[in-house]
C-alpha cells in the first residue's frame, strides 16, 4: 500500500494537524524534502512533501502566497507541511488560503516535531512498501511458476496473472489470434487488440507497447513472446492503472515463463516435424501401414480420415513462414492433427479435408490476393500454393503429383492457390493460357494466318468450321457458307501448306488447341 499524506497524519508521533486541503490527504507521498528556497521547484520531481519555515518567504503576503502554491502544486508536489514556532509562531492565513484555494493538502508541523522525524517516517514507510511487493512479487512468480509446470496449458497460468494484477491477462499467437483469456469474459475485450498485436509483431522482440480499450478503461500493456528476429507471440495485461511494483514484477515472471514455453514448444515442434517427415516419405513410398506404426498418437489420427495435401512454395525473403503460422494457428484453435514438412522453399501439409486448417489456408490465400499492389510493381505472389483432392494414406503419392500440378498452374497464372479439382472439373482451355501454348499456337498457325492475308482465301476459318463439325464437310460448308467442294479444296490447301496430314487424330488435335490458344489470347469465341 503506497505512503499517503493520510498515513503521516495518522502517524501519532509526529502529531500533524491539517490545515488545508482536507478532501486531498490521499494523495500518495514519493518523499519528504526541506528546502527554504523561495522557488524550489527546479528541484523537485513531483510527489514530495516539500517541509518548509518560510525563512525566505514573505508568507503573510496574499499575492507571494499564492505564486508560490501555484507553481508547487502545478509541479506536482503532495503536500506542504508548515514548521511552527520558527519563523512564525503559525501557519499565516495567506498560505492557508492559498493552499485551500489551490487544492493542495498543507499540514502543521509542531515545534517539538523535528523534520527529520518525518523524513525519517517517509523512508520507513516506502522502504516497507517496496518491501511488501517484492514480497508480493516473489510470490506472484511462484506461483506462475506452478501453474507453468504443472502442465495445465497458459490457461492456468493467465489465471493466477490475472489475479495478482487484479485486472486481466490474455495470450496471442503469432498471427495475433487469442489462445487463451483469464477471465474468461476477457477474451472479447482482448480480441480488439489484435491490430496492436499484428503490429508489435513486426518489431524485433522483445518488444512493448501500451494502449487504450477503446471500448473500456482499461490501461492495457503488450509485451512480444521471444528472444529471435520474429515475436512468436504476446501477452495482454489489462488494468484500471500503471502497474504497481508487485504487479510489474508479475507480468515480467510471466512474460519470461511464456517465452520459455514458448521456446520449447519450438523445439518440440521440430522433433514433431522431424517425425512428420518420415511418415511423409514413408506415405510417398508406398508404405503406409510402416508409415502409420511411425505416426502413432501424433499423427495417427490424421491417416485415419481423408485428408489433403497442400504445397507451398515461397521464393520471397520471408518464405512460406507466415502460411506456415497461420495453418499453426488455425490447428491449434481447432484441436486438428498437422502435418508439416519444410522443403527448402517449399512447405508440404497434410490436413483433415473440410476442417479448419484448409479453411485458412483459403483464406490466407483470399487476403493475399486482395491485398493493394506493392510499392515495387512486382505483381506476383509471395506465396503460391497448390491443393490436392482429397486422399488416403494409400494414395498420398498422387495426392502429392496433383498438388505439385495445382501448383504449377498456380505459378504460371499468379495465382496464390490453386485446387486439383478446379483442373480435374473445369476445362483445360485455361492451361492454354501459358506463353509457350501461345508462342507453339502462333508458329503452327502463321503459314495459314500468311497465306490468308494475301486473300488467297479463308484458310483459318474454314480450318476451324470443319475441326468444329468433326470433319462433316455438309455442315461445315453450309456454316460457312460455300460448296462442300471448295472447302474440300481448302483442306488439300491447309495440308499441303502445313506438310501435315488431317487424318491424323493427333494433327487435328494440335490444331484444335492452337485455335483456341490463338482465339483466348485475342479474346475472340
Amino acid at each position: 500500500m503506497p505512503l499517503t499524506l493520510a498515513s503521516l497524519v495518522q502517524h501519532s508521533a509526529l502529531r500533524l494537524t491539517v490545515r488545508a486541503g482536507a478532501d486531498r490527504l490521499g494523495t500518495p507521498v514519493r518523499w519528504a524534502h526541506a528546502s527554504e528556497l523561495a522557488d524550489p521547484v527546479p528541484y523537485m520531481e513531483g510527489g514530495e512533501l516539500l517541509l518548509v519555515t518560510a525563512t525566505n518567504l514573505d508568507a503573510r503576503d496574499p499575492g507571494t502566497m499564492r505564486r508560490y502554491v501555484q507553481r508547487l502544486a502545478c509541479a506536482g508536489v503532495a503536500g506542504v507541511g508548515f514548521g511552527v514556532g520558527v519563523t512564525y509562531d503559525d501557519i499565516p492565513a495567506a498560505l492557508v488560503d492559498a493552499a485551500e484555494e489551490a487544492g493542495l493538502p498543507l499540514v502543521e508541523v509542531p515545534r517539538r516535531t523535528p523534520f527529520l522525524a518525518i523524513s525519517k517516517a517517509v523512508s520507513a514507510a516506502i522502504a516497507a512498501d517496496q518491501y511488501r511487493s517484492v514480497t508480493a512479487g516473489f510470490e506472484a512468480q511462484r506461483e506462475l511458476t506452478r501453474a507453468a509446470v504443472a502442465g495445465d496449458g497458459p490457461a492456468a497460468l493467465l489465471t493466477r496473472l490475472a489475479a495478482h494484477i487484479d485486472g486481466w491477462a490474455a495470450l496471442y499467437d503469432s498471427s495475433g489470434a487469442v489462445l487463451a483469456a483469464a477471465p474468461d469474459w476477457a477474451a472479447r475485450r482482448a480480441a480488439r487488440l489484435t491490430p496492436e498485436v499484428e503490429r508489435l509483431r513486426d518489431r524485433p522482440a522483445p518488444a512493448s507497447a501500451v494502449v487504450g480499450d477503446t471500448e473500456g478503461d482499461d490501461r492495457v500493456e503488450l509485451q512480444s513472446l521471444g528472444t529471435g528476429r520474429r515475436a512468436r507471440g504476446a501477452l495482454a495485461v489489462g488494468t484500471g492503472a500503471a502497474l504497481g511494483t508487485a504487479e510489474r514484477y508479475a507480468v515480467n515472471s510471466a512474460v519470461a515463463l511464456l517465452t520459455l514455453t514458448t521456446a520449447r514448444s519450438r523445439a518440440l515442434q521440430g522433433a514433431e516435424q522431424r517425425l512428420g517427415a518420415a511418415v511423409l516419405r514413408m506415405l510417398l513410398a508406398g508404405q503406409s501401414d510402416h508409415a502409420r506404426a511411425v505416426a502413432g498418437d501424433l499423427y495417427g489420427g490424421l491417416l485415419d480420415a481423408p485428408f489433403r495435401l497442400l504445397i507451398a512454395e515461397a521464393p520471397a525473403p520471408a518464405g512460406t513462414e507466415p502460411l506456415a503460422e497461420a495453418l499453426e494457428a488455425a490447428a491449434g484453435r481447432s484441436g486438428e492433427t498437422l502435418l508439416t514438412v519444410p522443403e527448402g522453399e517449399r512447405l508440404v501439409v497434410l490436413a483433415v479435408d473440410g476442417g479448419a486448417v484448409v479453411a485458412a489456408c483459403a483464406e490466407y490465400a483470399r487476403a493475399e490476393e486482395e491485398r493493394p499492389p506493392r510499392e515495387s510493381g512486382a505483381d506476383e505472389p509471395d506465396v503460391v500454393v497448390g491443393l490436392s483432392a482429397p486422399s488416403g494414406p494409400i494414395a498420398v503419392s498422387a495426392a502429392y503429383k496433383q498438388a505439385e500440378q495445382a501448383l504449377s498452374v498456380a505459378r504460371r497464372r499468379g495465382r496464390v492457390l490453386v485446387e486439383h479439382e478446379e483442373l480435374a472439373a473445369g476445362s483445360v482451355l485455361p492451361l492454354l493460357a501459358d506463353d509457350a501454348v501461345r508462342a507453339f499456337a502462333d508458329g503452327m498457325l502463321r503459314p495459314l494466318r500468311e497465306h490468308d492475308a494475301k486473300g488467297r482465301g479463308d484458310l483459318v476459318a474454314s480450318l476451324r468450321a470443319w475441326l468444329s463439325r468433326h470433319g462433316q464437310w455438309d455442315a461445315a460448308a453450309a456454316d460457312l457458307g460455300v460448296h462442300r467442294h471448295t472447302l474440300r479444296y481448302r483442306m488439300r490447301r491447309v495440308e499441303e501448306i502445313l506438310g501435315r496430314s488431317l487424318d491424323d487424330p493427333d494433327v487435328r488435335m494440335e490444331l484444335w488447341l492452337a485455335l483456341k490458344a490463338t482465339a483466348a489470347s485475342s479474346g475472340t469465341p
